[in-house]
């Protein structure tokens, strides 16, 4: 059986005399960049190998003293305090005054190239952290030899940009193979236990607990903890059991087969634990083992992600690309056994940050227009590979999210609020979503049209419907593969899809947008702009880098209808529409989703709504057909949701080919006969705001009857 501390510990032992080696020659090395202002013309080049080198001296010492009783040793405030100190120099204020990671910090010290260069070799050594919590000191070593290596050649040879690149690059020119198996069974591996034991077997009353991760822990992780600790055990075992059975109807739903799978994986953010090991034991039950690779924490600097997002490029050609391409699928074929058996993901995500407003620093690498087709080549070898050990005809996944204390002071009241939505009653929701497709599946396109400041007005063409008795456009979504429930969806066709989807505040991958509008032709987007930025050139970058990455255009992959006003009436409530992630949002009203359709690499599987048993025929566009001929050229691997809040729609009409027009929704509120219970929230917080005491009863977390 596969044991991953036995597997670390004999890669380490193979490489544990070069290793100490190179501990010794990097304090050498430090020792001599010391008087770094000596040093001439290369004074600021040996000041920064002498602060790299610290570092890596620095986490060698601590992997040396992580043993099994380390968290125990110390108290709360000393473990808190030295995790801090591992991040303090990437927090904003020090990241943008000082530090090596902001390539604009090296660009102003090294020059243009030399910068972003070094910049990117600075945030290799920031994995540290991982490899000594992971006791990986065969990745170490190898970093290790590469620092001595770059610092060599700066010390003894002129400086020459090429050579250097070389250099630096040098661990992804390599044949990694093994890189990525080790990768793959942190992933897929149910042995690897590193942080399933955490979950299972800590003291979760003991917030040291928290620190075994190597993720940076703040006040929000240590305040979730605390909430979760006192929460009702009865709310938490209601909502486990409710994730898992949304996981496992999500098969159903998509006429998949679970019954040959016995691994799932879960995603988190640290403070979850109470909640994740209740949720460990009812996939047990349904013979599922979880698995735990990764474990997010807050993220308080997105800049320093967003700065770095292109270093690939760096790299990026087509030797990089055909030996990668052969190395993961030489990894897939050794590790195929683990990866048949895996089943799925449940990602567990939090909201309540500030909307990040990134800024475009002229110092961050970018992709040229070759690389961007070498990065969609990239992407289709990749996806080809996972297909063939990974094929999404046979894996699920249900994504539920909660709010994380910077939500605000009334943190515990909107989770009970978000707990109460994701708990709705599926049936009776599919029920009435069932009277809005009947009447989209006679809709020759649908007409949305906006109100107020937005310029909203697209008509979305329908797929034709061969034999209406029988088949649908449109999927009846509940609480399955996304939770909280409420949408029915279906993949437009793109000819005759023409007009305009304008936003005024968009989240959207972590990014805010200002007056987002994006312009449709056949389909596809043809032109776009925001108010991000004062220049026009920079909005147009900003959405070509971001949304549409790495394509010129996108089409319009997704038009959907959210029926959870409930949650638009608590996001309005709480005032955090603003922060709320796309899973919430895009049940909030019309959402449309840029890139693939939803059923992306799984078309040729049929899938039939429970209700009326009819087949949704709508599951691939002009686009994901290539598939049949031209491979290649049907998927863009992007999938962005892009929702238009209710209290901007003056209309979303069916038009029939006859001409008929029949209205689901006017004026921010459904009008379809029988859908009159989705205006009752909405009535509700009238009365409410009504009330002489002006003040929002609370929900106190009940639950509605399933």
């Amino acid at each position: 059986m596969f044991d991953v501390r036995k597997y670390y510990e004999n890669e380490n032992e193979k490489v544990r005399d070069s290793y100490e080696k190179t501990l010794s020659a990097i304090k050498e090395i430090c020792d001599e960049t010391k008087g770094y202002r000596k040093a001439g013309e290369k004074k600021e080049y040996f000041r920064f190998f002498n602060t790299v080198g610290k570092f890596i001296l620095k986490m060698a010492d601590y992997e040396k003293k992580l043993r099994d009783d380390y968290f125990s040793t110390k108290t709360f405030e000393e473990l808190l305090k030295e995790n801090n100190e591992f991040y303090e120099e990437i927090l904003p204020e020090n990241y943008k005054k000082k530090s090596y990671a902001n390539p604009s910090n090296c660009v102003d010290i090294f020059g243009d190239k030399f910068g972003q260069l070094l910049s990117y070799f600075y945030c290799q050594y920031r994995h540290y952290i991982t490899h000594a919590f992971y006791h990986k000191i065969f990745r170490m070593d190898e970093y290790n030899r590469l620092f001595i290596d770059v610092f060599n050649y700066v010390k003894n040879k002129g400086i020459e940009y090429k050579t250097l690149k070389e250099l630096i690059t040098r661990p992804q020119r390599k044949d990694k193979t093994e890189d990525i198996i080790h990768q793959l069974k942190e992933q897929f591996d149910r042995n690897f236990k590193y942080n399933i034991d955490i979950v299972e077997n800590r003291d979760l009353s003991d917030l040291r607990y928290l620190f075994g991760y190597r993720n940076l822990i703040t006040k929000n992780e240590i305040k979730t903890a605390r909430f979760l600790l006192d929460y009702s055990e009865d709310k938490i075992k209601k909502l486990s059991q409710q994730v898992a059975k949304a996981y496992i109807d999500g098969f159903e739903r998509s006429n998949k087969d679970i019954s040959g799978k016995s691994t799932v994986m879960l995603t988190y953010y640290a403070g979850q634990e109470r909640l994740i090991r209740q949720l460990i034991k009812d996939l047990k039950k349904n013979n599922l083992e979880a698995l735990i690779s990764n474990v997010s924490s807050t993220n308080l600097n997105k800049q320093y992600g967003y700065d770095h997002r292109f270093d690939t490029a760096l790299f990026l050609d087509e030797e990089y690309t055909d030996l990668f391409k052969k190395n993961f699928e030489e990894a897939g074929k050794k590790c195929k056994e683990i990866l048949s058996v895996f089943s799925g993901i449940i990602p567990f995500s939090t909201f309540g940050e500030p909307p990040f407003n990134p800024e475009n620093k002229k110092e961050c690498i970018r992709f040229t227009e070759e690389q961007q087709k070498l990065f969609r080549i990239h992407q289709n070898n990749l996806v080809k590979i996972r297909e063939k050990y990974l094929p999404m005809k046979e894996i699920s996944f249900s994504a539920i999210s909660f709010p994380s204390p910077e939500v605000g002071k009334n943190f515990g009241q909107v989770f009970e609020d978000i707990l109460e939505i994701n708990m709705l009653d599926t049936e009776q929701y599919e029920g009435i979503q069932q009277k809005i497709i009947d009447v989209l599946d006679k809709a020759d396109y649908v007409y949305v049209k906006g109100k107020g400041k937005s310029k909203t007005d697209i008509k979305v063409k329908m797929q034709g419907l061969k034999n209406p008795d029988n088949e649908t456009n449109f999927l009846n979504c509940g609480a399955d593969i996304n939770i909280p429930l409420g949408e029915v969806y279906t993949s437009p066709q793109l000819k005759a899809t023409n007009g305009i989807l304008h936003i005024e505040e968009a989240y959207l991958g972590g990014l805010k947008y200002i007056d987002l509008e994006l312009t449709f032709k056949d389909g596809y987007i043809v032109d776009y702009d925001c108010n991000n930025f004062a220049q026009e050139e920079d909005n147009k970058k900003y959405i070509e880098e971001n949304l549409l990455f790495p394509h010129k255009t996108l089409p319009l992959g997704e038009f959907a209808i959210g029926t959870n006003t409930l949650a638009y009436v608590i996001a309005k409530k709480h005032n955090i529409m603003n922060i709320l992630p796309v899973l919430i949002m895009e049940k909030m009203g019309p959402h449309f989703a840029i890139g693939d359709t939803c059923f992306a690499l799984s078309e040729d599987k049929p899938v039939f709504n429970r209700l009326d048993n009819k087949e949704v025929t709508a599951r691939e566009n002009e686009k994901t057909a290539l598939r049949k001929t031209k491979p290649g050229k049907a998927y863009t691997y992007r999938h962005q949701d892009i929702t238009i809040p209710y209290e901007s729609i003056n209309f979303i009409t069916v038009v029939a080919k006859n001409g008929e027009r029949i209205d689901i929704i006017k004026d921010g509120r459904f009008v379809l006969a029988g859908t009159e219970e989705l205006n009752k929230p909405f009535e509700k917080r009238a009365q409410e705001h009504r009330s002489t005491s002006c003040k929002v009863k609370s929900r106190g977390g009940n639950f509605r009857s399933r």
